[in-house]
């Protein structure tokens, strides 16, 4: 295909392009960043606008905005509908970065930066695809793009955008960039991703910070309590303690799990990169069945008191704990954060309050492998990488999946490339020019295949 050529030849022109992206700190937990969101959409629209669609709106919601953008050759033709998202994670600690996370570098064929694969990178690998296809006249159906600036932080707004423009986001397929594969030699698809449960904790002990020698003893401290009723939660098994967490998990077949077993995975390799003696988890399973298939909980951060330079003795009036429920199939996110957060206020000691607040959350999902959009997807991967791609559940969210499934009917097809050390919110991100570019090869063909179906 001549659009397979053009990517090619303007490999750096599409490079450029990303970092250009990539410069704007767009992180949407900050709302200091609220500008630099805005500067993303409108970055993003200029981009489709430049690549043929018929149109492209920025549409307002109560958060971010949502930039929606459509190409209808014939509406008797099948559509897709890419979803993405423009906004990142926070870039700290700033401090632990090689390069600056908003000054994209290239270093050994791989650009560091934030968002570089999460999501920006995988994202824009959509606006080039259809680029490539319009210019020689080689898109073989509809196209609909939908991109969010809200899903680092749980697409709060997203849901009512797509339930007031279900007739509006109608197509046959979902395409979604925002995953990864098993290795370069070894593609892959993710067929599952898990629901999540995201809370703050907050325990209050006495109404001021006090002088920890002369009410040390005294007074119960609210981070030792903290830390002691996070400590109860999971037992010596790697099993969470609270009551109910497991009711609706169903356990995979033993047919399922030797299945999940084939997948290659060096478990040496694996503690080597991560820089561990040893893997920990729920006793039972695999490293990829802890990962995929059973759900989890997380201290994802927990303060309290000072923490500043030197020396301050107090005691502290409060403590804090972000936690994060990581759901299978059938475990309803709401649910699961009123028995998690039940379960704090029992435990906790007369001595504190407890006060839980819901953050975000989603449903877990399984997308079929039998469906015309994986079979497109798994011929597409044959055509560019030349193998076969595993299906594979992955341990990641991205809650609008769910939603996707419930309020437009429709399996999204996660055509992700990123890799594990890509090191996705952390510091040091980074994504793979040969995936960057693979990546949009990958999808141009799964257009052609997915039209012919």
């Amino acid at each position: 295909m001549k659009s397979i050529d053009y990517i090619l030849s303007n490999k750096q022109r599409y490079l450029d392009e990303l970092f250009e992206l990539l410069r704007i700190p767009s992180v949407s937990a900050d709302k200091k960043f609220s500008g630099d969101i805005r500067k993303a959409a409108e970055f993003i629209r200029d981009k489709f606008n430049e690549a043929g669609v018929d149109s492209v709106e920025i549409h307002e919601t109560d958060g971010n905005p949502v930039v929606y953008a459509e190409k209808i050759l014939d509406k008797t033709l099948p559509t897709v509908l890419v979803y993405g998202h423009y906004d990142v994670q926070p870039a700290d600690p700033y401090e632990l970065w090689d390069s600056p996370p908003f000054e994209p570098v290239i270093k050994d064929d791989r650009i560091y930066a934030r968002g570089a694969c999460d999501d920006k990178g995988q994202m824009y690998m959509h606006v080039k695809a259809f680029e490539a296809m319009i210019k020689h006249d080689e898109l073989p159906c509809n196209v609909k793009f939908m991109i969010e600036g809200e899903e680092e932080v749980g697409s709060e707004h997203l849901g009512d955008f797509v339930k007031a423009n279900k007739e509006k986001l109608a197509a046959d397929v979902i395409l979604v960039s925002d995953t990864s594969i098993l290795s370069n030699d070894c593609p892959s698809i993710t067929v599952g991703l898990r629901g999540l449960s995201y809370i703050e904790v907050e325990v209050t002990g006495p109404n001021r910070d006090l002088h920890s020698g002369i009410y040390g003893g005294a007074v119960g401290n609210p981070i030792n309590t903290l830390c002691d009723m996070v400590s109860q939660l999971i037992d010596d098994k790697g099993h969470i303690t609270v009551p109910g967490f497991y009711d609706k998990v169903q356990d995979l077949s033993e047919a399922d799990r030797a299945a999940m077993a084939k997948a290659p995975f060096d478990i040496e390799m694996y503690k080597k990169e991560l820089d561990i003696d040893d893997v920990k988890g729920e006793e039972g399973f695999s490293t990829l069945e802890r990962v995929g298939i059973r759900p989890t909980l997380d201290v994802n951060g927990i303060w309290g008191g000072y923490i500043g330079e030197g020396a301050k003795t107090v005691l502290p009036s409060k403590a804090y704990a972000k936690i994060s429920c990581r759901l299978v199939p059938n475990q309803d996110h709401e649910e699961i954060t009123e028995l998690v957060a039940r379960h704090l206020e029992k435990i906790a000691p007369k001595h504190v309050k407890v006060k839980v607040t819901p953050l975000h959350g989603g449903q877990a999902a399984v997308i079929p492998t039998d469906s015309k959009g994986y079979r497109a997807a798994s011929q597409a991967f044959e055509k560019a990488w030349g193998k076969t791609p595993i299906p594979m559940r992955d341990g990641g969210s991205i809650p609008i999946v769910g939603l996707f499934q419930d309020v437009l009917g429709l399996d999204s097809i996660l055509l992700g490339f990123g890799l594990d050390q890509d090191a996705i919110h952390s510091p040091n991100e980074s994504y793979g020019v040969f995936n960057y570019m693979k990546g949009i090869e990958t999808i141009t063909w799964f257009y052609q295949f997915f039209a012919k179906k």
